[in-house]
């Protein structure tokens, strides 16, 4: 009899095992009875019946998907190697079991032809300035093809852009370029402004003569406090006769 009662009472211990769940705060059970859908249950204790009932755990958590990188040509011709990542998160447990075989994988390769699509449209410059406005429209995509599995996608973010070696030096001469052109553009609006400001000063001296005479006592001085030898300057007719007026 003993051996009986312990085979019963390991029976009873297997039975209460598959017949008790606990769920935590981020999980849900889909529970189906005899191959029927019956609800969503949890988070906490859930009591099942042995043999009769299934239970299928989902997570309500934020998931991350990392999309591998993928081959694009985009519009303009240019091969290179893209990745991304998505943000998504199961909102009606039911339908991600039922509607769809596995909701992780489905999303995977929904993701991954969507970024060949979209990125195939767009032009290389597009891609690499206008990165925001790109992944909206991903992310709008993608949520409307997983809406009916019961998943919501939070954000499509572009992680990577793997440029061919020759794309790359192509780009460098670009931006070298365009930094010459700046500098020459500011070097030459310099100049242009500070011919602008002589003719001004030449303008006024022309108004004034005595100006003239100033300016030259004025380099002298410069001159003569910044060299210690002896130094020898031409001094016009013109200021000489100022002083012959004077007198």
């Amino acid at each position: 009899m003993l051996p009986l009662y312990g085979f019963l009472f390991v029976f009873a211990i297997v039975i209460l095992s598959s017949a008790i769940r606990i769920l935590n705060e981020y999980e849900r059970g889909v529970i189906f009875r005899l191959g029927r859908f019956v609800g969503v249950k949890g988070p906490g204790l859930i009591l099942l019946i042995p043999i009769v009932d299934r239970m299928t755990k989902v997570s309500l958590r934020t998931l991350v998907l990392d999309v591998p990188p993928q081959d694009i040509i985009t519009r303009d011709n240019v091969s290179m190697q893209v990745n991304a990542v998505v943000y998504f998160r199961v909102l009606y447990p039911d339908k991600a079991i039922i509607e769809v075989e596995n909701y992780l994988f489905a999303t995977s390769q929904l993701s991954q032809t969507t970024l060949r699509s979209i990125l195939g449209q767009v032009e290389l410059d597009e891609l690499l300035s206008k990165r925001d406005k790109i992944n909206a429209e991903l992310q709008t995509i993608i949520d409307q093809h997983t809406e009916p599995w019961g998943i919501k996608v939070a954000m499509v973010e572009i992680k990577q852009v793997d440029l061919p070696l020759e794309m790359k030096r192509a780009m460098a001469k670009q931006a070298e370029a365009e930094r010459e052109r700046r500098a020459k553009v500011i070097s030459a609006e310099g100049e242009r402004q500070a011919a602008s400001v002589l003719a001004e000063a030449a303008a006024v001296m022309e108004q004034h003569p005595a100006s003239i005479q100033l300016r030259y006592l004025q380099t002298l001085i410069e001159i003569a406090s910044e060299n210690n030898s002896t130094t020898i300057f031409p001094v016009p007719l013109d200021f000489l006769s100022i002083f012959n007026k004077k007198s």
